[in-house]
């Protein structure tokens, strides 16, 4: 299918059509919030009267801070406690390269060697083959699905983080916001894809971050590239009402020499994107079905890039992790991780490496052997 059939036209932000049933509402803004109404009908005097009511229902910061409560992400306590117990960050480590586990691998072997060694934990080895396996049905009665996030956010790391900068269309509101629902998808166009555990509308109810970037179609996207503004942050995830500046509460700090949005990005950051806003699509919650969406996926464009200078070679296409950029990941749940070694690796030429389709059929019998002496 052509890009152009998926994707929405940056100028109208949305399609009706990619919205669930209940959710074909545009709210662009906090007036939004103001202009949603229920109305019942009511007998009076022998006629009959619309009365209109102000929704109640708890704003995407109180939600939050309900889900957290039930999610209990710090499973610590006394968090500065145990911190305190621990050895003092070392800021001294570069990246470094190590080797591949068994540098003699060939193809056709499988698993590594590391696979039937003895683990620190177990006083005997084991092989993968012999680990038995859990399945679970993410939509098990009784199964919240505040359990479905723990896992999956445990699962699958690292993450890359996305420190969202947004700006209203009257500059009046501005938030910075992490999120770890965030990867690039494509280099040509640049394509940056960001999930939000909101939906869309009513606009109370949407993530400020969500809000603004369907308002005004742009975004910044700010890598946090060091451990230098890890705590600061981390302080952008707070569950701050609206109006509440994320830049105030971090302490970091905002530029506005950016040339394609009026989002400011983080002079902290590394490396940032300016972004417009491609797509954006609701799915229905399947936990509370009839709810309305529960989350909603959006694709950006990358406009701009911004990096900072000696974190990228002279050529300007490789960011220099063995210097100074250093970007953090997001792990499960309150851990952050540095990335601070790594391995290469040469990508397989099938002609060469695997002796083509000659080679081919060898490890195919191979296999098959091995299968026979099982």
């Amino acid at each position: 299918m052509p890009t152009s059939k998926v994707l929405t036209s940056a100028t109208k932000f949305i399609r009706p059509s990619t919205l669930s049933q209940p959710h074909l509402i545009r709210s662009p803004g906090l007036t939004s919030v103001i202009n949603r109404t229920s109305t019942f009908q009511q007998k009076r005097r022998g006629h009959q009267k619309t009365v209109v009511k102000m929704a109640t229902e708890p704003t995407a910061a109180e939600k939050t801070a309900a889900f957290e409560k039930v999610l209990q992400r710090n499973p610590h306590g006394d968090f500065k406690a145990v911190e305190a117990s621990r050895p003092a960050f070392d800021p001294s480590p570069k990246f470094t390269y190590v080797q591949t586990p068994q540098p003699d691998w060939t193809y056709g072997s499988g698993a590594n060697s590391l696979s039937t060694s003895t683990t620190p934990d177990k006083s005997s080895s084991s092989s993968s083959e012999e680990q038995q396996h859990i399945v679970i049905d993410p939509y098990t009665s009784g199964r919240p699905p505040a359990f479905n996030y723990k896992l999956l956010i445990s699962a699958i790391v690292p993450r890359p983080i996305a420190l969202v900068s947004t700006r209203s269309s009257d500059g009046l509101t501005e938030n910075l916001a992490p999120f770890s629902y965030f990867q690039v998808i494509s280099h040509d166009p640049p394509l940056f894809t960001l999930g939000f555990a909101s939906p869309l509308s009513p606009a109370h109810r949407a993530k400020d971050t969500l809000r603004i970037l369907h308002e005004t179609g742009e975004c910044v996207i700010n890598i946090i590239s060091s451990p230098s503004f890890i705590e600061a942050a981390n302080a952008c995830s707070t569950n701050a009402p609206l109006g509440v500046s994320e830049w105030v509460v971090s302490g970091l700090t905002p530029v506005y020499d950016v040339q394609t949005v009026k989002a400011a990005r983080c002079k902290e950051a590394g490396f940032a994107v300016e972004c417009k806003l491609v797509h954006v699509k609701e799915f229905e919650s399947k936990s509370k079905p009839g709810e309305g969406a529960g989350t909603t996926l959006v694709v950006v464009e990358g406009t701009r890039f911004w990096i900072q200078e000696g974190l990228v070679n002279e050529e300007r296409n490789q960011m220099d992790l063995g210097g100074e950029y250093r970007p953090l990941a997001r792990l499960g749940g309150i851990t952050y991780g540095v990335v601070r070694e790594g391995l290469e690796i040469p990508r397989p030429d099938f002609e060469r490496d695997v002796g083509g389709v000659e080679g081919y059929e060898r490890l195919k019998k191979e296999r098959e052997a091995k299968k026979e002496e099982k």
